[in-house]
């Protein structure tokens, strides 16, 4: 298969993490492994404020999978829509508050008209400094998978 476009390879089976996978590191192609790479998540930080409405189905949020949410101003409500569960089947999405957040803040993470987080309409509230939330859409609703409080 010497000199075969990526997309004429055959599909690869699912993945053990021992593979030998190509990379380039400073112009040098060289092997690795899966279990070599490291998964380095790096926040979308948010600012929120009484009244803000934040949309996730934005595309400056299509690859965050980490909020890092700060209050400012005023104690009132933000709300922060989820994407269409739909759309993002297999994504998850985490959600930490810093210490800017005191009990009457309010960070309601709510899901799309329609759709559901954790089999309901309702939101998921943040409400405390260092709390945090990961959610996970199945492609039809998200659920909440683990918590902090």
């Amino acid at each position: 298969m010497a000199n075969s476009k990526i997309s004429a390879l055959p599909i690869a089976t699912e993945l053990q993490g021992s593979e030998l996978i190509a990379t380039v590191q400073n112009g040098e192609t060289k092997q690795s492994t899966l279990y070599n790479l490291k998964n380095y998540i790096v926040p979308t930080s948010i600012t929120a404020q009484d009244t803000d409405n934040i949309d996730l189905s934005s595309a400056i949020y299509d690859n965050t999978f980490l909020f890092k949410i700060s209050w400012s101003g005023g104690n009132g409500l933000a709300i922060c829509n989820l994407p269409s569960a739909i759309l993002n089947a297999n994504r998850m999405i985490r959600f930490i508050s810093d210490g800017t957040f005191v009990a009457a803040d309010h960070f309601d993470i709510t899901p799309l008209g329609g759709q559901t987080l954790d089999g309901s309409s309702n939101a998921y509230r943040i409400n405390k400094s260092y709390e945090g939330v990961a959610i996970w859409s199945d492609g039809v609703e998200w659920f909440v998978i683990q918590k902090k409080a």
